[in-house]
């Protein structure tokens, strides 16, 4: 059986002097305040909830800082370089695994050397193997990975 959506209700939070105050434009005259943005969304969960008279977590809160037009652009923009920078992180972590595995397992350089190569702690090139080895995964020499590959030699760790 699928579940029902849950409402969502706009929590928009703009300054007031040294307070947020809080207003829902979905629900006419649900108004509150917080002193810190952190608190808004437990705030407002309650303000609605008694203004509706139903639980306070029968709904969603999505909370909605209004800023001055200049820093709402710089914000969109750290948000974005900061997401962007998670998506090239994941891929160099991918990558580093990929070629740490071809280092030990083809190239049969010892754990310490293929992290002076890719400059990565040893420690850092032994955690990448392990990982790709949960998964299953060993380089077939060519770059490619071969998913359910057993280890075909020891560890080389020394």
């Amino acid at each position: 059986m699928e579940a029902m959506k849950r409402k969502t209700y706009t929590a928009r939070c703009q300054r007031s002097g040294d307070w947020w105050a809080i207003s829902v434009p979905e629900l006419r005259g649900v108004h509150t305040q917080a002193r810190r943005l952190e608190k808004a969304e437990a705030t407002v969960r309650d303000a609605i909830a008694l203004f509706l008279d139903v639980p306070s977590d029968s709904f969603e809160v999505r909370i909605e800082p209004v800023l001055p037009r200049d820093l709402q652009g710089k914000v969109g923009r750290a948000r974005k370089v900061r997401g962007q920078a998670e998506v090239l992180q994941r891929e160099a972590a991918i990558a580093s695994a990929q070629v740490a595995a071809d280092l030990v397992h083809t190239a049969h350089l010892t754990v310490r050397d293929a992290g002076r190569v890719l400059g990565l702690s040893h420690q850092r090139i032994t955690q990448l193997l392990k990982a790709a080895s949960a998964k299953g995964e060993r380089s077939n020499g060519l770059g490619t990975r071969v998913a359910g590959a057993g280890r075909s030699q020891g560890d080389r760790s020394a």
